[in-house]
């Protein structure tokens, strides 16, 4: 599993195609990596989106470099996607950050 800057980086190259209360699409740019994402690095990715607190589930479109996300908002805040996503320095960022770094952490600590 890659360092969680790894991860943080990985995130710059993210952005919301769709977002209603509970439901975000996230789609990896297609400019900033390459266009063939490893079928083992998606699993890894949605392993760690699917242990996160607030998440009921997500599903992966490698085809379409996609992912929707059903979340509760009573967890993670509606603008912690929109924030963190978006470089800004806020409370409901933060929350979604400390959220995703736990859950990397315990992702990783499975796999011992």
């Amino acid at each position: 599993m890659p360092e969680f800057e790894e991860l943080r980086v990985f995130l710059c190259d993210v952005r919301i195609a769709h977002h209603i209360r509970g439901r975000i699409r996230l789609k990896l740019e297609s400019r900033s990596v390459s266009i063939d994402v490893p079928r083992a690095q998606a699993r890894e990715f949605q392993s760690l989106l699917d242990r996160i607190p607030g998440v009921a589930s997500v599903q992966v479109n490698l085809l379409a470099r996609s992912c929707t996300v059903h979340y509760d908002p009573a967890v993670i805040p509606e603008r912690a996607w929109i924030d963190l996503l978006g470089g800004v320095d806020s409370e409901a960022a933060a929350i979604l950050e400390r959220i995703l770094h736990d859950a990397y952490l315990e992702a990783g600590n499975a796999k011992l």
